[in-house]
């Protein structure tokens, strides 16, 4: 892939807001996760890879200590931060997103700083970690911090953790930055490893239709946070730095030391690191029936014992399993977003029609559609 910008508005509008051109564009992508939910912040692996959907942020030094931030969806209002005084502002919105991964890289000079991107916001696609990522991309190259991609990943979470407020995993932001195109990236999210994996479906007649339910979500609250508290529990309990070397029967050996909830989400966190691993065999060997079952369990696990489905979800995943879809579940951090479905590709109209008719039936908002393929991960352009 050769690099380059895809929004046409960002140039330009750098330009006219700030009167001279920009001297790094930052790109990123966001993400699908194939499988592998709710368990990187158990140190658990994931797999997911990167989309079409990019943010990108134009950046230029300033010789005083301001940032000043334009979103292109919002060209006639600025926002303006000072670095002598940066902290967190939740009235500030996406700027919390750049301005914490400002303040992670330690970054002393005045900024400059125009974004634009593409990524359903909302949709539990990694919006926000695209953005963070082509920030921190962007900056690595214009101020020569000469930072790996693995520690630019990780500042960007720790700018969601620390700046924004969002106890997330390391999965988003490691696979905007480290993704292959045509490749799902098998991520430890504990040593952050990587093996790159062929994800090439179009070769076997098949397509990932994403449904974006239009149900959005805001991952900044407390289910999220109890769910993730839920898991550190239950180590506290067992004794065991994570859940990645823990099994069901040594699960089982405490449940009553647990509640039941606590009992519910470790099991779902165990039991989807297995499937992770199951389902890079299932690719290895081109089973795509097997990856479809593996969906359909672990979407059935995150519904009943994680509890982060919806009923927009669930119906997404149902319409498609009901036309003939391998395998269907949510995806992100659940309370609305995105499902995703494996299907042959000849059953896309197919598909999208049952879904769009049973949200109907439903009174849900009207889904939107696309179909994820495997692209590259961060890059930046000097200009």
């Amino acid at each position: 892939m050769t690099p380059r910008i895809m929004s046409e508005n960002l140039v330009p509008l750098f330009n006219k807001h700030f009167g001279h051109a920009p001297h790094v564009v930052g790109s990123a992508p966001g993400r699908v996760n194939l499988i592998g939910e709710h368990i990187d912040y158990t140190e658990g692996w994931v797999l997911p890879f990167a989309i079409g959907y990019r943010a990108e942020v134009a950046i230029s030094r300033r010789d005083d200590s301001h940032v000043v931030l334009v979103s292109a969806q919002k060209p006639d209002h600025s926002v303006t931060a000072d670095l002598n005084q940066l902290a967190p502002d939740k009235k500030r919105g996406w700027a919390e997103y750049v301005l914490g991964v400002v303040a992670e890289l330690g970054v002393t000079t005045g900024l400059n700083i125009v974004v634009d991107g593409n990524v359903p916001l909302g949709a539990g696609l990694s919006s926000s970690a695209a953005l963070e990522c082509a920030t921190a991309i962007a900056l690595n190259e214009l101020l020569d911090l000469n930072k790996t991609r693995e520690e630019l990943a990780l500042a960007c979470q720790a700018a969601e953790n620390n700046f924004v407020g969002m106890p997330c995993g390391i999965m988003d932001q490691a696979v905007s930055m480290l993704a292959h195109q045509h490749h799902a990236v098998l991520l430890d999210c504990k040593s952050l490893e990587t093996q790159h994996i062929p994800l090439e479906l179009e070769a076997a007649g098949l397509a990932l239709l994403v449904t974006d339910t239009r149900a959005h979500h805001s991952l900044v609250d407390g289910g999220y946070a109890a769910r993730r508290a839920s898991l550190e529990h239950v180590c506290d309990v067992l004794k065991a730095p994570s859940l990645r070397d823990v099994s069901l029967d040594e699960l089982a050996m405490k449940k009553s030391e647990l509640s039941e909830t606590d009992y519910r989400r470790a099991t779902h966190a165990i039991t989807e690191i297995a499937r992770v691993h199951k389902a890079v065999v299932a690719l290895e060997k081109n089973d795509f029936e097997r990856l479809g079952t593996l969906l359909n369990e672990s979407h059935t696990s995150l519904r009943d014992n994680y509890t982060v489905s919806c009923p927009e979800l669930d119906a997404a995943v149902d319409a498609a399993n009901a036309v003939g879809a391998l395998g269907s579940r949510m995806v992100g951090g659940g309370f609305g977003g995105s499902a995703i479905a494996l299907i042959p590709t000849a059953m896309l109209t197919g598909v999208r029609k049952s879904i769009a008719d049973l949200f109907r039936a439903a009174g849900f908002q009207e889904p939107r559609f696309f179909v994820a393929t495997a692209n590259e991960g961060a890059f930046a352009i000097t200009l």
